[in-house]
């Protein structure tokens, strides 16, 4: 699989006239199947560059223009290729279904119960794609030269790889744009009923990775609306207002005191671990958040498709170690991931997450970089 998507993307350089290629590839390393890994660069005009694997898709960097005239790294993650396969989602794709789908992982479709594979039978939910999730996948890399240089990434999930039904085919094509803006178009279609909800598990540090917390950023979510969850960070299938909440951020707010608010949707989870419903027509692209770093100056806008956005503030017990040894600890980053409505499989009130021939799944992402006037 590697071998074709190398030879596809090479003969696709070697077309183009001669000059210095805004996309390349080289390997990166051997998955425990014998799978061989690629890491692809690619390069924008105006400076953007993103580092991305085939394997799960993650996004391993992402430089980006910061003032002062340096790039600075906001993704967080790994050096090397072992660290991704072992764990983590770290700038990975996430599917085919993201979050939690409840009742142990088992949802009503097509007049039966599916139940997905779980790793412990006693578990409540089934997680990020459970057992068959995308991001330990190998996906199949093509590279697309030019101006806005692209990476065409797509994985085969069989009928019941994990549990899921229908046979589904995922492409995910990143591109560097010349506006400095990194582009996920997300495409699925299946040969029969099959549900899908896909999303990128970016952990942006837009004050460099390893740098510090988040806490004197500022974040702007263009959402009335949110998805109330309960002690298992399950969606309770309530849609509540976001006024008087720690969630309204219709205008920019430091992000600090919320993630440290005694509001129960908080504590329970020791920071922001929320969807957001993002106001418009869902299958338009539209602004769904702003955030923004003092220190780098780095703003960044993202735009979507899709109906929801899930704000994580990467809230975690004990430190990690990242690249360069670099030690992350709590509230290093911020997730934004787009998706759908999370378990809708689980709320028939909820919008439809199902894919069929004839129904596929078409989603656009867009972060776009900038600095502060």
């Amino acid at each position: 699989m590697k071998k074709a998507a190398a030879g596809i993307g090479m003969l696709m350089l070697a077309a183009t006239p001669a000059f210095a290629a805004n996309i390349t590839a080289r390997d990166w390393g051997t998955t425990q199947k014998g799978e061989t890994v690629q890491l692809f660069t690619l390069k924008g005009a105006k400076g953007l560059e993103a580092h991305i694997t085939n394997f799960g898709g993650v996004i391993v960097d992402l430089l980006v223009p910061a003032k002062g005239g340096k790039k600075v790294d906001v993704m967080l993650g790994y050096d090397d290729f072992k660290s991704y396969e072992r764990g983590g989602v770290y700038g990975a794709i996430i599917g085919r279904y993201v979050g939690r789908i409840s009742k142990g992982g088992s949802f009503p479709f097509e007049g039966r119960t599916v139940q997905l594979q779980k790793g412990n039978p006693a578990a409540k939910f089934v997680i990020h794609g459970g057992t068959a999730g995308f991001q330990k996948k190998l996906w199949h890399g093509e590279m697309v030269d030019g101006r806005e240089p692209s990476l065409i990434l797509t994985v085969s999930s069989p009928d019941g790889d994990g549990g899921y039904p229908g046979h589904l085919v995922t492409t995910v094509t990143y591109t560097v744009t010349r506006n400095n803006e990194l582009k996920l178009d997300y495409s699925a279609v299946s040969t029969g009923p099959s549900i899908a909800n896909l999303t990128n598990h970016a952990y942006f540090a837009l004050q460099g990775e390893g740098n510090g917390d988040i806490s004197n950023q500022s974040l702007q979510v263009f959402a009335d609306r949110f998805l109330p969850q309960d002690a298992d960070n399950l969606v309770t299938g309530q849609i509540a207002p976001v006024d008087g909440t720690p969630f309204d951020f219709r205008k920019p707010v430091k992000l600090g005191p919320p993630m440290a608010s005694s509001h129960p949707q908080v504590t329970m989870r020791g920071g922001l671990d929320i969807a957001m419903l993002i106001n418009g027509k869902a299958g338009t692209l539209r602004p769904a958040a702003k955030l923004a770093d003092p220190s780098t100056g780095i703003v960044m806008d993202v735009l979507t498709t899709q109906p929801a956005l899930q704000l994580y503030s990467d809230n975690v017990a004990r430190p990690s170690t990242g690249k360069g040894g670099k030690s992350y600890g709590n509230h290093y980053s911020m997730s934004l991931e787009t998706e759908g409505y999370l378990d809708a499989v689980n709320h028939p009130d909820f919008p439809s997450t199902e894919v069929r021939p004839g129904k596929p799944l078409h989603e656009i992402t867009v972060f776009r970089f900038g600095l502060a006037k």
